[in-house]
């Protein structure tokens, strides 16, 4: 709230698993009303609705932990493919073939794509991050989570990847 009014928290459709939309909850890092003229789309890199506090919380991805409560809620797993904005997944399930796949189990806080890939904002993106969810959902493990766990970790300590 330090340089932007509104509050600290934020609130958004998403899919989940087998499709089902929840509210997803994140800390706020844009803006308010980032979307007004704009609609739905994806952040880019110095994009201007990030705010400056916003900016330190994307990158060290701690504007993710209010899904805590999500995972609480039983909406979400800690790790897993994250879910995309409805607006998002009916565009992608049209132009990728088996991007419905990632729905057949619940979201993650963090995933195999968001270790593996940079923040994307684009059709390719969302094309490479779906071959890491369907490898991910093919080659589950517990002990895979853990080190998807242990890797997220280095990236929230040391900043590496959030946009």
């Amino acid at each position: 709230r330090c340089d932007s009014s509104g509050s600290i928290f934020f609130r958004q459709i998403r899919v989940g698993e087998r499709e089902v939309p929840f509210t997803i909850y994140k800390f706020r890092t844009m803006r308010q009303d980032a979307e007004k003229e704009t609609g739905a789309v994806w952040a880019t890199e110095n994009d201007v609705r990030i705010t400056k506090v916003g900016k330190f919380l994307r990158k060290t991805r701690l504007d993710e932990f209010p899904q805590l409560f999500n995972v609480l809620k039983g909406e979400m797993s800690l790790v897993g493919p994250r879910p995309e904005r409805p607006e998002f997944v009916e565009q992608l399930n049209e132009k990728i073939p088996y991007y419905p796949t990632r729905h057949f189990m619940k979201p993650g806080v963090t995933g195999w794509a968001q270790i593996c890939y940079p923040y994307g904002a684009s059709d390719e993106d969302a094309l490479e991050k779906l071959r890491y969810d369907l490898y991910y959902i093919k080659n589950y493990t517990v002990l895979f989570d853990v080190l998807i766990i242990l890797e997220t970790v280095k990236v929230v300590l040391f900043g590496r990847g959030g946009r």
